[in-house]
């Protein structure tokens, strides 16, 4: 399994960034415990969970709940997360992740590199 995210960068507070993660090798097909998320983390701070999609559904952070939204291609081997209303705390490098947990656990068997998101006052 191999993800790649895209679509990080910088920008000011209350705006707007997409990321992308392109999956190989996973997909509702080929896994039936599916489960894709993304993840993020700060400097100096743990690795939390920002989203997960599963068989059971969608669960958000809190702390990121009616600003950021989830989507999917049909296979379940893409994975996008439109982020709006961004805040100087959302910065962190993002991680997409597969073969996950639900939240609030940060455990997945497959990670991607990171995209760094940093948003500016």
């Amino acid at each position: 399994v191999t993800l790649v995210e895209s679509g990080g960068g910088s920008v000011q507070a209350g705006g707007s960034l997409r990321l992308a993660c392109v999956a190989s090798g996973y997909s509702y097909t080929q896994n039936s415990g599916y489960c894709m998320g993304w993840f993020r983390q700060a400097p100096g701070k743990e690795r939390e969970g920002v989203v997960v999609v599963n068989r059971d559904g969608t669960t958000y952070a809190d702390s990121v709940k009616g600003r950021f939204t989830v989507s999917q291609d049909n296979a379940g081997s893409a994975l996008y997360l439109q982020m709006n209303s961004l805040k100087p705390e959302d910065t962190a490098m993002y991680y997409c992740a597969a073969d996950c947990v639900s939240l609030p656990y940060n455990l997945a068997a497959y990670w991607g590199q990171g995209t760094q998101v940093t948003v500016s006052s």
